[in-house]
């Protein structure tokens, strides 16, 4: 059964990456909006925004790639809602293949595409000066935590996948995540907002997560933040795995 659904699996990816590989401006379009914040903020605003470090490009990045992974989970939900409305799921339960495959393909997928958008972003902020001392250990963490940001947001993304009612409901979900590192420690220290803005931005997932990213690069003790931040990431998984199969077998059964 396991050796089936891996190879059912790996088919319905190599299908999905085939789709990317033909299309490529699905990764342009995902790395447009992080790329054109960064320049934004570190060009237009960072001179103006005092932060306590010497390179905000440093400061702002752990952010940014927040707002990769946002963007780019939309993608995830408007391919499944594509595949749902256009009866290519159908299709495909009408073959013997594990049923969750078809789900699976579509997270891999979005790990995939991530990854290459957050490395197009990372090579951008290299050149505008970004650095970091960070041994392989401490990239190797930074790398865990956006794998694990990834894979909650896209099974988060899978939701409106599968109930949408438009294509707009798909991918307009992923508006308010990507704007909620805006309301984080993300761009400003959360000690110069108002009262009850600081009490939210420190107590959402964006600011325990880049708080830990942000530790990792600049070689500082990461303290409570990085478990904070396993912590949301772990809930928001469960959760919405639990969720989206949930509406996936009572959909396809």
């Amino acid at each position: 059964m396991t050796t089936r659904f891996l190879g059912d699996t790996g088919y319905l990816l190599g299908r999905s990456l085939r789709h990317i590989a033909r299309s490529p401006d699905t990764i342009v379009t995902t790395t447009i909006m992080p790329i054109a914040f960064l320049l934004l903020f570190v060009y237009v605003f960072g001179g103006a925004i005092e932060t306590g470090t010497d390179s905000y490009v440093t400061y702002l990045l752990p952010g940014i790639l927040l707002i990769t992974i946002a963007s780019g989970i939309a993608y995830t939900a408007f391919r499944l809602f594509m595949d749902m409305t256009n009866g290519i799921v159908e299709r495909f339960q009408s073959m013997p293949i594990a049923r969750s495959a078809i789900l699976w393909a579509h997270v891999l997928t979005s790990l995939v595409a991530n990854l290459i958008s957050l490395v197009v972003v990372l090579l951008v902020a290299l050149l505008m000066g970004f650095r970091s001392g960070a041994g392989v250990t401490a990239w190797l963490a930074v790398a865990g935590i956006l794998l694990l940001v990834t894979l909650a947001l896209t099974w988060l993304a899978v939701i409106p996948g599968l109930t949408a009612k438009s294509v707009d409901g798909a991918g307009g979900f992923s508006y308010p995540l990507i704007f909620l590192p805006f309301v984080s420690s993300a761009f400003v220290p959360t000690d110069s907002m108002p009262g009850p803005v600081r009490a939210f931005a420190e107590h959402q997932p964006a600011t325990s997560i880049v708080n830990a990213i942000r530790d990792l690069f600049a070689q500082q003790p990461v303290g409570a933040d990085i478990w904070v931040a396993l912590g949301w990431c772990a809930g928001i998984l469960v959760v919405s795995y639990a969720i989206a199969m949930n509406i996936y077998r009572r959909k396809v059964s």
